[in-house]
């Protein structure tokens, strides 16, 4: 297993909600695997992530 080192994100509540509801629905240690997953996700789909951050999806904007 890699070491893994400690950042600060900031995220809203609903955003770490959403983490802490996938991680209890996929049997993850917690939220923070949860974050970790969606990461390995993004790096993998090299070819698709215009599709992740390209288009603009703040649900907190309005």
């Amino acid at each position: 297993m890699q070491e893994k080192h400690k950042y600060e994100v900031y995220l809203n509540r609903h955003q770490m909600s959403f983490l802490e509801e996938m991680a209890k629905n996929f049997g993850l240690e917690d939220g923070s695997k949860a974050l970790r997953c969606l990461v390995n996700f993004a790096i993998d789909e090299a070819g698709e992530q215009g599709r992740i951050f390209d288009e603009v999806r703040c649900l907190d904007c309005g």
